[in-house]
């Protein structure tokens, strides 16, 4: 997904970027949206982009809020998320499961 208008320092990042997530265990689609949408995030924030929305330029940047966020890992599906997917397979009890509940039911399901 690299892009004729990133920098040579650019394409290095979203490769780097992009191999430390498949090492991660994520797909190859999924590493190569994340990748490039943190690159670009980094381009706006570097005054590189033609346009950058309010959270690209105001936000803290991505390396900064991973390192934050690192030690509790990835939260996974929300409860909504999880509950709504409860629904569509037709979850007996899933209005008053927790997130864990739901998502050991949906799961079960499978």
């Amino acid at each position: 997904m690299p892009q004729d208008a990133w920098s040579d320092k650019r394409e290095r990042q979203y490769e780097h970027i992009k191999d430390g997530l498949l090492d991660r265990g994520k797909d190859e689609d999924t590493a190569e949206e994340i990748a490039a949408r943190t690159v670009n995030k980094e381009r706006a924030r570097a005054g590189e982009a033609k346009q950058a929305s309010r959270t690209s330029t105001e936000d803290i940047s991505s390396g900064r809020r991973g390192g934050l966020r690192s030690h509790t890992g990835e939260g996974g599906r929300t409860r909504d998320q999880l509950y709504n997917e409860a629904r569509r397979k037709g979850i007996e009890g899933r209005s008053s499961m927790s997130k864990d509940e739901l998502e050991r039911a949906v799961n079960e399901d499978s």
